[in-house]
């Protein structure tokens, strides 16, 4: 079952919905900015912020990503977790230029993140990118929180995100 958001006020379509809280998230494999490959067992005992959005040059995408590192400077045993289908490259590039050092910034070119955490975009020209989305695990990977943003151009709630850690 596909989940609708929108786009400047028209329709999109992900391939699923969002993990639901209460369960536990799957493993996947994502690229650093170095061409390594990160799993869920890199992040082993922490807590994870996974903010997922289409692509880190776009406005509201970057934003996210800035308030994320700021907030992750204040929360113990906490990982936030970039993840989009840019390439490492440009996602390595973007945080340098920004100083992003309390994320992670991960690409999901090669990988099945967005169809098993079911944020693949269906249809619009946006098809193939990930949605904007917002998943909150705990230390033991259960998931706490999840938001799938109704429209692709609005920030995430980053206070309830935050608030789901304490």
């Amino acid at each position: 079952m596909s989940t609708t958001i929108t786009l400047k006020g028209n329709e999109v379509h992900t391939i699923g919905t969002l993990p639901s809280v209460g369960t536990h998230i799957r493993d996947f494999a994502l690229v650093d900015s170095g061409l390594h490959v990160k799993t869920l067992q890199d992040f082993d005992g922490k807590k994870k912020v996974f903010n997922i959005f289409p692509s880190i040059d776009t406005g509201i995408c970057a934003a996210s990503a800035r308030k994320f590192n700021e907030e992750a400077s204040n929360l113990e045993n906490t990982v936030v977790i970039n993840v989009s289908k840019d390439l490492p490259f440009a996602l390595g590039r973007f945080c340098a230029a920004e100083g992003l050092n309390n994320v992670e910034t991960l690409s999901d070119f090669r990988s099945s993140f967005g169809d098993e955490y079911e944020v693949t975009i269906t249809d619009s020209p946006m098809k193939g990118l990930l949605s904007r989305a917002v998943i909150v695990t705990d230390a033991d990977n259960k998931v706490i929180y999840t938001e799938q943003v109704p429209e692709i151009t609005q920030e995430p709630n980053y206070s309830a995100a935050i608030d789901a850690l304490k």
